[in-house]
């Protein structure tokens, strides 16, 4: 098993704790880059999908996960980012440029929310955020002018300054690039106190206060970042489709965000890209195994909610931890056998005592 010392407060901010780190990573980091060649382009296809939906989930584990806060409207700061990407695309706008400014409408959307939701927590925030899902659904939906309505709208091919990616594989690695830009930026972001800052709102915004930490500015904060790489992931996820429409940025798409950091395992990094997979594979092994299921319940419509609600239980009841966790259990019992104690892992309360004196 490993054993890491830390003698000073630099070693314990390090991106990369050892050199297995180091090595594990650069080596995902070279499959990653050499995807193109080494799988078709259906499944390069849906290793995009993995990598956009891995942007949109940092921003909601940044904002759930690691600062407490619940949201069940996500879906709608990705709608924001996608319709200004589009818009902005077509009137000939570079991608960058674009990407930049659907990034920051949507964090001013998400201080909007931000602001009125510092009044309500738990369910009812989560309450307050689908109204808002709602509301911007409805926008989308009826400003013809500008987003065609429920008739959607076409968007061109990413432009970047005269350089137009036209193939699936040069798109593939923008996304990349913008995948790992993100990441960088959100550990950077937890391993600050800024990032400090969200984990002590997220245990216990009475201790925190009593600390000293502005629980507005930094809910506040939290909103914005998330929402802008909500709005990140929207952009990316419109030139993927290259067509968008309001109908794809309702509460469905919200929960199947806030299902992808519950089953990835909130309040973790890699959570949001074990959740990504999870969310993008799945309905590609109920269609393999639904083939081999009797006709009454293969066929039946609603399998795949059913599927999906079933896996949610059985997370939130066995495995609250979500897929990351399972990983570290298997981990540290291979690392520790035969000396494992199966509660090791033991829930705890999320919240301090002081907290139910409210």
């Amino acid at each position: 098993m490993r054993f890491i010392f830390k003698t000073d407060y630099a070693q314990d901010i390090k991106l990369a704790k050892h050199g297995g780190q180091v090595f594990w990573y650069s080596a995902l980091m070279l499959l990653m880059f050499a995807a193109p060649w080494l799988f078709a382009e259906y499944w390069l296809a849906q290793l995009t999908l993995v990598l956009i939906y891995s942007i949109a989930g940092l921003g909601l584990m940044l904002l759930a996960g690691f600062t407490g806060q619940f949201s069940m409207g996500h879906a709608a700061f990705l709608g924001v980012g996608a319709y200004t990407q589009a818009v902005m695309t077509n009137a000939g706008v570079p991608f960058p440029i674009a990407m930049a400014c659907a990034a920051g409408l949507s964090a001013a959307v998400g201080v909007v929310v931000g602001l009125p939701a510092l009044r309500v927590k738990g369910i009812y925030l989560g309450i307050a955020t689908l109204s808002f899902g709602f509301i911007v659904e409805e926008v989308l939906a009826r400003w013809e002018s500008v987003t065609g309505g429920n008739a959607g709208i076409h968007i061109k091919k990413p432009d970047i300054f005269g350089w137009v990616l036209e193939t699936g594989n040069q798109f593939y690695f923008l996304c990349l690039v913008v995948t790992v830009i993100a990441t960088l930026s959100i550990l950077n972001v937890l391993r600050s106190p800024t990032g400090r800052a969200f984990v002590a709102i997220r245990d216990s915004e009475i201790s925190a206060q009593s600390m000293g930490i502005h629980l507005a500015y930094y809910k506040t904060l939290s909103f914005a970042i998330s929402a802008a790489l909500a709005g990140v992931a929207g952009a990316l996820y419109a030139h993927n489709l290259q067509f968008i429409s309001p109908d794809q940025f309702n509460i469905l798409q919200s929960i199947d965000l806030l299902l992808m950091i519950v089953i990835g395992g909130a309040g973790s990094v890699h959570g949001a890209f074990l959740g990504a997979i999870f969310l993008i594979a799945m309905p590609q092994v109920i269609a393999q195994v639904k083939d081999f299921l009797p006709a009454a319940v293969g066929q039946a419509p609603g399998l795949q909610g059913l599927v999906y609600g079933l896996v949610l239980i059985g997370f939130v009841m066995f495995e609250p931890m979500g897929l990351y966790g399972r990983w570290l259990k298997v981990r540290t019992y291979l690392q520790m056998f035969p000396f494992y104690r199966k509660g090791m892992f033991k829930r705890q309360k999320s919240f301090q005592k002081s907290d139910r004196l409210k």
